[in-house]
């Protein structure tokens, strides 16, 4: 991922080129949260952004710094709960997430997080399952089939196999908790594969036939409103 020579997104690597969805970023702060190992960190080093990834897992981190080693470019990691920032107030330009925060943390508590770390007027960008997606996954995990299988009450949390538990609010509620948390929303990409797409390589959760047919990902866009 670290070699691609673009930003994508999602399981099926749609280009932000297409989609400009972080906008320019040349010469913007940036705040990633749950970066993994940091690969879109990363890229949006090399297109001209200055970065600090954040994650809570050292090995993750580990890997992100080997990485910056062998390929490059070099950026801050820092281990760090991405609902409690150690950001000062107003500091960033644009917060991102592929996926690092947005299913794994109480909503209300890393956009509250993300209000504060943000500029007036400066953007937030996450990518999340999509909730359809959600409600077709079997209880005991595996990949999503063509029956819901829970209604949206029970994915505020939804508990799975091994202690995993994510959250997986409808459109309507994201929407509802970003403007409580002083956000405008801008755009919503319901992200489905190009025709012909395989499956992904190793994320299951989803095939490309079923991918095709429903939307598997949505890639939010929205702005901090001044104050």
């Amino acid at each position: 991922m670290w070699r691609r020579p673009a930003i994508t997104w999602g399981l099926f690597a749609h280009p932000e080129a297409s989609l400009a969805a972080l906008g320019d970023v040349a010469g913007r702060e940036v705040l990633e949260l749950g970066c993994g190992t940091a690969y879109l960190s990363g890229w949006l080093a090399r297109a001209g952004a200055r970065v600090v990834a954040l994650d809570l897992s050292p090995a993750q981190l580990a890997t992100a710094r080997r990485c910056q080693r062998t390929i490059g470019p070099a950026f801050g990691l820092v281990e760090a709960d991405g609902a409690v920032l150690p950001v000062r107030d107003a500091a960033v330009d644009i917060v991102v997430s592929e996926y690092g925060v947005a299913p794994w943390c109480d909503p209300d508590r890393w956009l509250a997080e993300a209000a504060r770390v943000l500029r007036p007027d400066g953007r937030l960008v996450f990518l999340t399952s999509s909730v359809l997606a959600a409600m077709c996954v079997p209880a005991e995990g595996g990949v999503a089939g063509d029956r819901l299988l829970r209604g949206p009450a029970d994915l505020r949390p939804v508990a799975w196999p091994g202690g995993g538990v994510e959250h997986h609010p409808s459109h309507g509620e994201w929407i509802a908790l970003l403007g409580a948390h002083g956000f405008t929303v801008e755009a919503l990409h319901e992200l489905t594969p190009p025709a012909g797409e395989d499956d992904h390589a190793y994320y299951e959760i989803v095939s490309a036939a079923w991918a095709a047919r429903w939307p598997a990902e949505d890639l939010w866009v929205a702005r901090r409103q001044a104050k």
